[in-house]
């Protein structure tokens, strides 16, 4: 495992996390992609470590949109939502960066070890301002927090209890004169407490994928969405654009059999395209 160190005023600093308030003054970078990756258009995705299945889904697909239009996703690799927004950024072909709290030799949590190699196999980076051999500590994810914010143009977050991490990286978008943007949950949840309560604060709410590519100044993509290529996944896909249906109402609108359904919806949720929560169905897909 290679590590490399850039430090503040090299040429490839990012300009925009050079711009906030307390900037660190290096970064240790795991991964051979060049450092102009860290200037490019990027989107913070943050939220709860335990999300909902919804949130799960919603931080894929706003990640998987963000990705396939060319903006890089931003995240903790942290359980949940952070996660899921890497996994998104991939599933779509994209590039992502996983900020640690710890020093850059570390995958934090362990159980995200996979996906840290995933992210820098593909043309991602795993950054740090920690060193080497640096334990993770409760404090040290504040302070990562500050370049999660500082690396994108705007933040996004997807489920956020009331003392949630996710509300420190808002905070630290909204000192940065960044711009957030928060998916609204139910009200009846603690989920939705913090997130609610930006929204409450004047955040923009995100209601479709393109209103993120909107706050980070980039055109959404017309291509179609990747649809396997299975028997009946096209008609399953299309039978959800009303909305979320269980098993027996895609069987009865597809024409297809329970088997042919089951197997479609096994490919079509491998695939990041269909969620599936409590017996319903529901697409991914923003439209």
């Amino acid at each position: 495992m290679t590590f490399r160190r850039l430090r503040r005023g090299d040429e490839g600093y990012p300009t925009l996390l050079g711009q906030i308030p307390d900037p660190p003054s290096s970064l240790w970078l795991r991964g051979e992609a060049d450092v102009e990756l860290l200037a490019a258009p990027a989107v913070a995705i943050v939220g709860a470590r335990a999300c909902s299945g919804y949130g799960r889904s919603v931080a894929r697909m706003l990640a998987s949109e963000a990705a396939a239009a060319g903006v890089l996703v931003v995240s903790g690799l942290a359980r949940g939502v952070d996660g899921e927004a890497h996994r998104g950024a991939l599933a779509a072909g994209g590039s992502t960066v996983a900020v640690l709290g710890c020093g850059i030799d570390r995958d934090y949590p362990a159980a995200h070890a996979e996906l840290a190699r995933s992210i820098v196999a593909t043309g991602g980076l795993i950054v740090s301002e920690y060193e080497p051999g640096v334990e993770p500590a409760p404090w040290r994810f504040p302070a990562r927090n500050r370049i999660i914010a500082g690396l994108a143009r705007a933040t996004v977050v997807v489920e956020a209890r009331e003392r949630s991490g996710a509300l420190i990286t808002a905070d630290f978008a909204l000192e940065d004169g960044r711009e957030v943007l928060v998916v609204p949950g139910e009200i009846t949840s603690v989920l939705s407490t913090g997130a609610n309560g930006l929204l409450r604060q004047g955040a923009t709410p995100v209601t479709r994928a393109a209103d993120v590519l909107e706050a980070v100044g980039v055109e959404p993509v017309s291509a179609a969405p990747l649809i396997p290529d299975v028997g009946g996944a096209a008609a399953v896909v299309e039978a959800l654009s009303g909305g979320a249906a269980t098993p027996d109402e895609l069987v009865r609108a597809t024409s297809l059999s329970a088997g042919a359904v089951a197997a479609a919806l096994v490919e079509l949720e491998l695939a990041g395209v269909v969620a599936v929560e409590e017996g319903l169905v529901r697409s991914t897909i923003a439209r």
